[in-house]
């Protein structure tokens, strides 16, 4: 659980981006994201193929 404790002189501006800092270094957007919606196995496999093929094809450019 990510808490963001004020002090009495802390501005509510410097709470907030705290607490977005928490959640990205924690990860838990890019999770909520992810299980928003069932993915078969088999589509997961498919989404993963898929991804390392761009990232080969890109690679594969920038050595050129």
């Amino acid at each position: 659980m990510i808490e963001v404790r004020l002090g009495d002189d802390d501005r509510i501006e410097w709470a907030l981006k705290a607490f977005k800092r928490k959640v990205l270094k924690a990860g838990i957007l890019k999770d909520v994201r992810k299980k928003r919606h069932y993915l078969k196995p088999s589509e997961a496999r498919q989404l993963k193929a898929a991804a390392a093929r761009r990232n080969a094809r890109s690679k594969n450019r920038a050595s050129r």
